[in-house]
Formats: C-alpha cells, sequence, structure tokens
C-alpha cells in the first residue's frame, strides 16, 4: 500500500461524466483521494456524503477530493446523480488505479475470505507527496478524519 512520502502514482481514469481524469493534473493543490469498494452501499454512502456535506469546509482548507471504486462509468453516474456529489468518481473496472495505491487486498467479512478494495483515504501535498493514510475510516465523520490530522 501506498504510504506516507510515497508520490501520487501516475494514472488516468474516467470520471461518472465519461471524462479522462489524469493525476499530473491534480498537482498544485492538495489532494483527497478516497477508495470505496462499491458505489450505492449503505457504507460507502454514509462516507460519500459526509464528504459532500463536508466539502466547503475541505475546500476552505485548500483541498480537492475525488473517489475511487471498481465500479462501471455508469454505476459512478447513477451514484454521482442520485447524490448531487461535487467532486468527481473515478470508475477503475480493471482495477489499475486501485493496484497502484495497494488498496486490492484479501478482506474477511462474515467468516468469507475474498479480494476486495480496502476502504482507504490518501492525503497529498501540493507537490503530491502522500503526507497522510487513513486505514481506518470512519464513514460517518471521514471529514472530520482528514481535517484533524
Amino acid at each position: 500500500m501506498l504510504k506516507v512520502g510515497d508520490k501520487l502514482p501516475q494514472f488516468e481514469g474516467t470520471n461518472q461524466d465519461g471524462k479522462t481524469v489524469k493525476s499530473e493534473k491534480l498537482i498544485g493543490k492538495k489532494l483527497i483521494i478516497f477508495f470505496y469498494p462499491q458505489a450505492n452501499t449503505p457504507t460507502c454512502t454514509v462516507e460519500a456524503c459526509n464528504l459532500s456535506d463536508n466539502y466547503s469546509k475541505l475546500k476552505k482548507n485548500g483541498f480537492q477530493l475525488l473517489g475511487i471504486s471498481g465500479d462501471s462509468v455508469k454505476k459512478q453516474k447513477n451514484f454521482h446523480s442520485k447524490f448531487a456529489f461535487p467532486y468527481d468518481l473515478i470508475a477503475d473496472e480493471n482495477r489499475e488505479i486501485i493496484e497502484k495505491f495497494g488498496v486490492w487486498q484479501e478482506k474477511t467479512t462474515f467468516g468469507k475470505t475474498y479480494m476486495g478494495i480496502v476502504r482507504t483515504t490518501f492525503i497529498f501535498d501540493e507537490q503530491g507527496v502522500c503526507t497522510r493514510v487513513i486505514e481506518k475510516v470512519t464513514s460517518k465523520t471521514a471529514a472530520e478524519q482528514i481535517l484533524e490530522g
């Protein structure tokens, strides 16, 4: 998994509107990238909505925000439209970005082991250097976790 001090990996992803988002275009402002397992599921919705509800606070602190999951562009579009998120959601169906950040890991739920996205938030400075990794994301207070750092 990406750690503090690592540079923002180079990537290209497709957002909810089918537009390409390039990592090099994200340098210059502080950046929050949050990975979530699946669009429109209860816990992911709580996290994404908490970040949306606190978007002005995050922006006031100089942050730009990007959400990434392995969902299709269509699913991301639906999720984005349903909740009117003020930030982009990237569809990473081939898990290229997910693998670069190291969040595709073995998980266990109800005794069943499987591979999946581990809910993780990465924070980068203006130069694209990782300054913080939040591995134990609390969905209801995701924005507060970011701002308390």
